[in-house]
């Protein structure tokens, strides 16, 4: 069979967070009765005009300095002509020669690999109002009907575009993470996928493997979730290249996912750009933003990702990896960097493993976000610092962790981690004597182990070692079990 290679582009809609849309007053707040939002501007009334929301522009510069772009010194609208039924205006205003932001590129971690994605451009455009499709709208004359709210109408969006570098479901979902994750660290947009303030376009084709010329794309509109975003790429992927084996063409159309069949399904045929008659919005004067503009809106900007993932590497000795997750969102950094101001710069690795190892794992098993976690910074550190000086060895600590967010996530009043070693009699066996006891007991009712280990099999070593940990209760030194045990084999 012919191998395929995938090429995937996205294409992400951003609400920029401002409390006012981009060419009006109205509110953005979500939520409202239908139509309660939306103003004369909104609506396109006879003698209105458009006002350009400043935050909005701001919002858009902080990205561009983020992604490493080209900040457009001046920007124009466009109207982008098209009729649908919550597009009131008959067009949109968005951006097409010369959008806001020009280039850039964003880290990805997919797998344990670190990899760059270009982006080709990120344009300021208006949202347009939505049609509901739900029971109970009657028609005139009695039967079931559509309505159209126009709250979203004029909200604030930044689109931002790809080149098409991504060959994977799981590249794509690893850069809209990262992306999603990027925008809400910046403070531009809330990351509310569920109330559409980040859905994705994927615009997906498949062509042989080594052949230079792209194949035939279809793009997969409105995508409001990483798991639906992964599905429909998958599906996607395989219905072409299936309908190719078989003999058929793929169309360039727009299509839908349907989450409840697992399927995508045909749109429309897929619009060009010609098909939309952009021109220059004559009631919008271009966006001039100058060096000083720039610099302003730098010099409010958080510490960036990328930047503390170089700072740590170098400060800390840690790993790409670990460096990545720990920057994944503000939250996980802070809790980072609030731990090591506790426990100090020697158990910077130990905190990154903890963090990223037990600490997420319980959040994501129990659908809590960093920001809420119940256990804090000085739970953390107690639990390290108890672990460094020898007090309990690593498997213990990971005992006392799961007592102490059991208690945590129950309501229940928090136990210290010194207490919790007390209480249960939890202290690291550190006496050469006690050891040594227990390894003799160990070896005495093992010797077919003994005679391999001295026969040459390694494994041998290590069975000994479980068997002399299981006979202290996970309580002996590791490090003082392996020494004493292998001074006594030889």
């Amino acid at each position: 069979m012919m191998q395929w290679e995938v090429v995937i582009g996205l294409e992400t809609h951003t609400q920029l967070q401002t409390q006012s849309k981009i060419f009006s007053g109205a509110s953005t707040r979500f939520g409202a009765k239908p139509n309660t939002q939306a103003c004369a501007v909104d609506l396109a009334l006879p003698g209105v005009l458009p006002v350009l929301n400043r935050q909005a522009v701001e919002h858009a510069i902080r990205f561009g300095l983020a992604v490493g772009a080209k900040i457009s010194p001046a920007s124009i609208f466009a109207r982008k002509n098209y009729f649908y039924p919550d597009l009131p205006k008959g067009y949109q205003i968005s951006q097409m020669e010369t959008p806001v932001i020009i280039g850039g590129k964003l880290e990805i971690l997919v797998g344990d690999e670190v990899k760059v994605v270009e982006l080709t451009r990120a344009h300021m455009e208006e949202d347009a109002g939505k049609s509901v499709h739900e029971e109970g709208f009657i028609g005139p004359h009695g039967e079931p009907s559509s309505g159209i709210d126009l709250n979203r109408a004029g909200t604030p969006l930044l689109e931002i575009v790809t080149e098409p570098v991504m060959r994977s479901s799981a590249e794509a979902v690893a850069y809209a993470k990262a992306l999603h994750s990027l925008v809400v660290w910046l403070g531009v947009c809330d990351g509310n996928m569920q109330e559409g303030s980040f859905r994705c376009d994927a615009n997906v084709s498949v062509r042989p493997m080594g052949q230079k010329e792209f194949g035939t794309r279809c793009e997969i509109k409105n995508l409001n979730s990483f798991r639906f975003l992964e599905e429909a790429i998958q599906y996607e992927v395989r219905r072409q290249i299936e309908l190719i084996e078989d003999g058929g063409t793929v169309v360039q159309e727009t299509r839908l996912y349907d989450p409840d069949r697992c399927e995508t399904r045909s749109m429309r045929s897929k619009e060009d750009a010609n098909d939309y008659r952009y021109f220059p919005d004559p009631d919008l004067l271009p966006v001039v933003i100058d060096d000083a503009w720039i610099a302003q809106v730098r010099n409010q900007m958080p510490a960036l990702p990328a930047q503390l993932r170089e700072q740590w590497q170098a400060d800390y000795g840690l790993s790409p990896y670990d460096a990545q997750l720990l920057t994944q969102d503000r939250d996980t950094a802070k809790v980072f960097e609030e731990l090591l101001a506790i426990v100090g710069k020697p158990l910077a690795k130990a905190a990154a493993n903890l963090i990223a190892g037990e600490f997420a794992s319980s959040l994501n098993r129990a659908g809590i976000a960093m920001a809420n976690a119940p256990l804090k910074a000085s739970h953390l550190a107690s639990l390290l610092t108890r672990v460094a000086d020898g007090t309990i060895s690593n498997k213990i600590a990971k005992d006392i962790f799961a007592i102490l967010w059991e208690e945590a996530v129950t309501g229940k009043s928090i136990s210290t981690v010194d207490q919790v070693i007390d209480m249960r009699g939890l202290k690291q066996i550190s006496d050469s004597g006690a050891i040594e006891a227990i390894i003799d007991q160990v070896l005495a009712v093992n010797q077919k182990s003994v005679e391999e280990f001295r026969a040459g099999k390694e494994k041998a070593f290590n069975a000994l070692v479980g068997q002399i940990m299981k006979a202290s209760q996970g309580k002996a030194n590791p490090g003082q079990v392996n020494e004493l045990l292998r001074k006594k084999l030889s």
